[in-house]
Parts: structure tokens; sequence; C-alpha cells
């Protein structure tokens, strides 16, 4: 089993009240959606065209692609919110059959927007399902079995599908080249973190100081939904050993306690780089060897341990595996 992580970019399902505060901290529309300027000025000026023209066509299909954490389902529903559309939520697991599918293409409605999470894990009868559905808008459907087969070939209307992953590589080209408007979400900058961190302390009615909101900032490694877990828990140290006012003193201990460190990195990513130190030094290390060596499964190690680590120089990616460079062990006192 690999460490619970603080600092974990997944959402935790089975926690209903930390689902409530997810929904009720996300913003609706492009004003409040701090950060990812360029993606934002894009989709404007393509939602203000579809809306100019009001000829019945919808806003091309869109993928958005990066890190887990930053913004891509709050993305989808600003999207569908700007477009004053109904926004249906779907993920690529859940969707397991090609019927699955067509139930959900025949509930929509002209304009309306279709958000799928995790879209590089759809199957591959469900993706070649989609082709059509989006190019065409048809639904190619097989009635009937053995020689009494027909194929029967339905009208969908006009809708946008919003894909969202986190490995674009991983998505059949065929898919790929449906999408009209295809955008990378950055890290944030971390003015933008402390933006995001004083909204949500708005909303929670919680108060904080600045020097505080800086210093979270910098331990959120520049994602949002990192940002907002991290305050929530700082502001549950504040409500029980303080005055419920979340200042550098309190902010300073409650990341103690976490064990959250000046670069945001927690005790799982320091125990993956020091186990690789430790066994292998200045070796490249393997993806499998890596998860073995954690007890955690690769594509976690993939999707939620490299990308900060990369991002800030702790790790490198070579042709022979996964390299721990210097600036790393100067961080780990290991040099």
């Amino acid at each position: 089993m690999g460490i619970e992580r603080i600092i974990d970019t997944t959402t935790h399902k089975d926690d209903q009240e930390e689902q409530i505060i997810e929904k009720t901290l996300r913003p609706t529309n492009f004003a409040e959606y701090i950060g990812q300027q360029r993606l934002k000025n894009n989709l404007k000026l393509a939602i203000d065209a579809v809306k100019k023209r009001d000829d019945g066509t919808a806003l091309d299909h869109v993928l958005l692609y990066g890190p887990p954490g930053l913004g891509k389902t709050t993305m989808a529903n600003v999207i569908a919110h700007e477009l004053g559309a109904n926004l249906h939520v779907t993920s690529g697991p859940a969707v397991e059959r090609a019927a699955d599918l067509a139930s959900i293409l025949t509930n929509l409605q002209n304009g309306d927007v279709l958000f799928i999470d995790e879209i590089h894990r759809l199957r591959r009868t469900v993706e070649e399902m989609l082709y059509s559905a989006m190019e065409d808008f048809k639904l190619d459907i097989v009635i009937g079995k053995g020689p009494a087969a027909r194929s029967v070939r339905l009208d969908l209307p006009h809708f946008t599908v919003i894909g969202a992953t986190t490995r674009t590589g991983s998505l059949a080209g065929p898919l790929r080249d449906r999408f009209g408007i295809i955008h990378r979400l950055e890290y944030y900058k971390e003015p933008e973190i402390e933006q995001i961190i004083n909204r949500t302390a708005k909303i929670l009615d919680v108060k904080i100081n600045p020097e505080a909101t800086k210093l979270l900032a910098t331990r959120s490694r520049l994602t949002p939904r990192i940002a907002n877990r991290i305050f929530k828990r700082v502001r549950d140290y504040a409500d029980v050993n303080g005055d419920g006012i979340v200042d550098t003193k309190i902010a300073t201990s409650a990341l103690e306690l976490m064990e959250i460190d000046d670069l945001g990195l927690d005790p799982a990513d320091r125990n993956m780089l020091t186990l690789m130190i430790e066994n292998y030094n200045d070796r490249p290390v393997g993806l499998n060897t890596i998860a073995a060596l954690t007890g955690d499964e690769p594509s976690t190690i993939e999707d939620y341990y490299e990308p900060y680590l990369l991002q800030l120089g702790l790790l490198e990616r070579t042709p022979r595996g996964r390299l721990v460079t210097n600036k790393a062990k100067k961080h780990l006192n290991m040099l």
C-alpha cells in the first residue's frame, strides 16, 4: 500500500460534505474563473461566435488536457453555463457498452453539452460509435441478431462534447481529430493561487492574513484543487487550536502537522524520491520498479506524482527510466 496523501489531486467521492463544498467553490462563469487566461480568451471568442450566429449549430467539441486538479471539470461547467446549455456528465470508465452511450446521446437536446471525464478510458467499441455522433450527429445502431440484423441510422441533435484527460497521448487519433478546440491547462502561478485561496476563504467565511495566504500558495503545488484542500485542513486547525483566524503561525503549524514542506512535497513524494536515491542513486529507474518500491500503481506514479516533480526539476525522464536530480538530493539533504 502507498502512503496516504493529503496533497492529492483526486476527488474523494466517498465524502459527501467534501463534495458539496467542492461544488460550492467552483466558479460558474469566466469572470469568476481565475487563471488560464489564454484558454478563457479562446473559449470566450468561440462561445460568443456561436451565440452571435444563432443558427442552431453547437460549439465545436472541446478537448481539455493536462495534470489533474487544474480545473478541467470546472471549465466544462463554465462553458455550459456561458452557453446557457444543459450539462450532462459522465466518464470514460462509466460508459461500458455502446448501448450506454446510445442511451446518453438519444437523451440530449439541441445545444446540450456532454462532458466526458477521463475520455481516454473509453472502450474501443464505444469510441467508434462516438466518431459519427461527433462528426455527423448521426447514431448508427444495429437492431436484431444474425441474418435478420439491420443497421439503423438515427439523427441526433447538435451537441458539444467536452472531453477531459490527463493523457492526451492515449487518445486514439481519429477521436482526437474530431475535437475542434484542443487546449492544455497549465499549472497556475502563485499570485493566481493566492486569489483562489482568498476567494475560497470569502465563500467559507474564514478570515486569513495576506502572509498566510502567500504561505499556503507556495505549498499548494500550483494546483487549485490542492490549494482548496489544504486551506480547508488549515481552517479546521484554526478552529480547533485558535480563534478561527488563519494567520502565519496557525498556517505554519498546520502545514507541519500535514508534513508538507516548503516546495509543497508531502511524505509520499519524499518517500518515493528517497527510495529511488537509496536503491539506485544516479541510475535511471523504470516506472514499474518505482511502483514496486512505493506500493503504488504505475498509473498513480505517472499521473499524480510525476507532473509536479518534473515541473520543479526534481525528477527527469530519460529513455532508460526516471532519474532523481541533484536539486532533489539537495532538497532532501542527500547530496
